[in-house]
């Protein structure tokens, strides 16, 4: 990982959760956690939990040679454990014989990294509040701009803006629905010891057990979940279909602002888009960093999974392919997130291009609206293929739909020169696009309560 890089893909709020001192915090924390707790359950001397706990600091330690001493150990937590016992020890022999006491490497490394991604959910979170809020002042503010629906890339039907971020507005917050889901499944403890029976501890074990909880402000799981990873997954999966809803976003809004389309922006600012060879670019490199992290998340995703399937009571291997990969998924989900915010929050939208880019087609696009409007009177199939006939014909006329429709003489049976007014404004067959982003405000209303 180069830092040239990291500010474009990753923000410093989750790099800070992650960083190298972060996950050793969290495993200390846990450790002075379990001081604590024994010594006030009278498992340990309670002179031992204050020494222990003094030590319990990410600054006093050496993180590289830590890191050197992993290369041997097989994790960093043994290590860890033991340049700790050393500090204690310095200024208090006999409690540096209590630290970790009943403990196994993966309960401090399992327990930090919960500890982590509680801060990483809740910023997560954070971020995608403020997300939902500029989408849903896009859909309010645009409700009924209209514009082209796109399918298979080609114009389709009119739609309006104010559904397309209702859409995505309503990803938005069945993702934050996952996170508030997950927040109970995945926010415990892991403590076990060496094969998760905390059999050093004898009787106290679920005593202690109950209380190391309560002192992290963790969930204590109904077992030690060692060689079972569905929790760590899960929180993979969910930033992997996250990741998914931001790339989509800005897979769309890439596509506005090519040229030929030109409907939406994405913020402007000096610097910002430009190319260094072509002064008049206007890049979308904010989609740019999303579409990248979309590109790279499920794979990463992929990993987490296949890492589930691990061998008895500790893993070999899979159980060490989570440790760098989870991290650069909340990483990148972060960052891409955070590019998504700032180009909703900034959004350029030019409703008379999306008019103008709506009689593109020349009518073609309103073509369902005329053949619903015949259907109870031919028939669904019999007007389909009159105007599907209608339509190749304006295309090889190069001449507008609705000119070739009032000079058809079966079609000027059903339809009058006002009907066909009527049909060939792209605001009267919108359905029921407004009511739809009034359900989604609606919704988001209900859940802030």
């Amino acid at each position: 990982m180069t830092r040239l890089l990291d500010p474009l893909f990753r923000t410093d709020a989750m790099r800070d959760i992650f960083s190298d001192q972060a996950r050793l915090q969290g495993m200390l924390d846990f450790e002075a956690a379990l001081g604590r707790t024994q010594a006030r359950l009278g498992v340990i001397p309670k002179a031992a939990a204050p020494a222990i706990e003094a030590q319990c600091q990410a600054i006093l330690f050496d993180v590289e040679a830590l890191a050197r001493a992993a290369m041997l150990s097989g994790n960093p937590a043994i290590p860890m454990v033991k340049a700790l016992t050393a500090l204690v020890a310095k200024r208090d022999t006999k409690a540096a014989g209590y630290v970790h006491w009943g403990a196994t490497s993966q309960d401090a490394m399992d327990t930090g990294l919960v500890l982590q991604l509680r801060n990483a959910i809740d910023s997560i979170d954070a971020d995608l509040a403020r997300l939902a809020l500029a989408l849903a002042r896009l859909a309010k503010k645009h409700q009924r701009a209209p514009m082209a629906g796109r399918t298979w890339l080609q114009q389709a039907l009119p739609i309006t803006v104010g559904l397309k971020a209702a859409g995505a507005l309503s990803a938005v917050q069945r993702h934050r629905a996952r996170l508030r889901e997950l927040r109970e499944r995945v926010l415990v403890i892991q403590f076990g010891g060496a094969a998760g029976t905390l059999a050093s501890l004898g009787e106290r074990g679920l005593d202690i057990a109950k209380a190391l909880a309560a002192a992290l402000k963790l969930g204590l799981p109904d077992i030690s979940w060692h060689s079972h990873r569905d929790r760590i997954a899960e929180v993979a999966t969910t930033l992997g279909l996250l990741v998914g809803t931001l790339g989509k976003i800005a897979r769309d809004v890439s596509l506005l602002m090519q040229t030929e389309v030109g409907e939406a922006f994405e913020p402007a600012a000096p610097g910002r888009g430009g190319s260094s060879t072509l002064p008049h670019k206007r890049n979308p490199v904010g989609c740019a960093v999303v579409l990248a992290a979309a590109t790279k998340v499920p794979a990463l995703v992929s990993v987490m999974l296949a890492a589930i399937v691990q061998e008895h009571e500790r893993g070999l291997g899979n159980w060490h392919a989570e440790w760098e990969t989870l991290p650069e998924i909340c990483l990148l989900s972060a960052g891409a997130l955070g590019q998504v915010t700032q180009i909703i929050e900034g959004l350029e939208i030019d409703t008379a291009r999306m008019r103008r880019n709506l009689d593109a087609t020349h009518g073609l696009i309103l073509a369902e609206a005329v053949s619903a409007a015949l259907a109870p009177k031919l028939g669904r199939e019999a007007a389909h293929e009159l105007i599907e006939a209608a339509c190749r014909r304006a295309v090889e006329r190069g001449e507008p739909l609705r000119d070739v429709l009032a000079n058809d003489a079966q079609v000027g049976k059903h339809l009058s020169a006002a009907d066909l007014d009527r049909l060939f404004n792209p605001v009267n067959y919108l359905g029921v696009a407004e009511q739809f982003v009034d359900r989604v405000l609606a919704t988001r209303s209900v859940r802030k309560k």
